[in-house]
């Protein structure tokens, strides 16, 4: 079942199109990412998806509803994060969430109160709730932003750069945040960044965009197979062997040995990564104490890197 179904989606600014023909799904209660450089077209996907501009062609559906045809119910169900929090700076943070509360409908005063408390809580802030928004640092102000984003139980939820201009201790926890919730409230994340380590660290599956179009989409794994050609073994030894150098590359099933003597690493590059327990016995039997194997993989940035510069062929 999907959260949020893209078809074609199309936004054209004047002679510059934003957003190309994009066409994706999101499983319900998954953290999907939309990946890219400033100026991708993260920002107008989101903005299309969650009814604040209309597409200039094709269709999506969130939810049950055609963001074209009933963008009030779908604005019900979602919540959004922009890139600027759009608080009160002025109000306490409690006069915050009440005020985007009763915007959201939730009329009865006790169920706003309940629901005030149960996220503040959640998010660490409600010792802070009668303090000025503007005495907060810029990872509370994030914090609140998103608990502010949640308070009319939306199932849907739009996040577009969560962690930008963050420390790395701020940014560490509200990923956390984002993770427990999706847990807690059983939400379906939309994750719009261009932090390859917030993609890395939540997200499920994810789509690589770059200029308005869509570069490629899968799961880590499946993109990491999209640029790795042969598989690379490295192996830590307690010292550096000449005669276990050779009898590795001696294997037919090896293309290429790396020796770094400053650390005792050997980086072999394989035929297939079946082949490594065969390496791996031929290094024993040539008398080399081996403390470290590990099958590398590249990043998820490695990967993103590539991808964007060769436009996902």
């Amino acid at each position: 079942m999907f959260s949020v179904e893209a078809k074609n989606l199309t936004k054209r600014f004047g002679s510059l199109t934003a957003v190309d023909h994009l066409n994706f799904r999101v499983r319900r209660g998954e953290i999907f990412g939309i990946l890219g450089p400033n100026g991708a077209g993260k920002t107008t996907t989101i903005r299309m998806l969650a009814c604040l501009i209309s597409p200039s062609e094709g269709s999506a559906r969130v939810g049950e509803y055609d963001i074209s045809k009933e963008p009030l119910k779908v604005r019900k169900i979602v919540g959004i994060l922009t890139e600027n929090p759009c608080l009160y700076e002025r109000l306490i943070a409690y006069e915050n969430m009440d005020f985007f509360g009763e915007a959201y409908g939730i009329s009865d005063r006790r169920e706003r109160k309940m629901r005030i408390r149960e996220l503040l809580e959640f998010f660490g802030l409600w010792e802070r709730r009668n303090d000025k928004v503007a005495t907060f640092s810029r990872g509370m102000k994030q914090k609140l932003a998103i608990a502010r984003a949640l308070i009319h139980h939306p199932p849907i939820l739009f996040l577009d750069e969560p962690t930008s201009n963050l420390d790395p201790e701020s940014s560490k926890e509200v990923r956390e945040l984002i993770e427990r919730l999706s847990r807690s409230e059983n939400s379906t994340v939309l994750l719009c960044t261009h932090r390859l380590e917030d993609a890395e660290k939540l997200c499920s599956r994810v789509m690589i965009i770059n200029k308005g179009k869509r570069i490629a989409a899968g799961t880590p794994d499946e993109l990491r197979s999209k640029i790795v050609s042969s598989p690379v073994l490295q192996i830590k030894l307690r010292r550096m062997d000449n005669k276990v150098v050779e009898a590795i590359k001696e294997l037919p099933q090896v293309k290429k040995v790396e020796v770094d003597n400053t650390t005792s690493q050997l980086f072999i590059t394989l035929d297939d990564e079946s082949t490594v327990p065969q390496v791996v016995k031929s290094a024993v039997y040539a008398g080399g104490l081996i403390m470290v194997v590990n099958l590398l993989f590249p990043s998820l940035e490695e990967v993103y890197l590539k991808l964007v510069k060769e436009g996902g062929r």
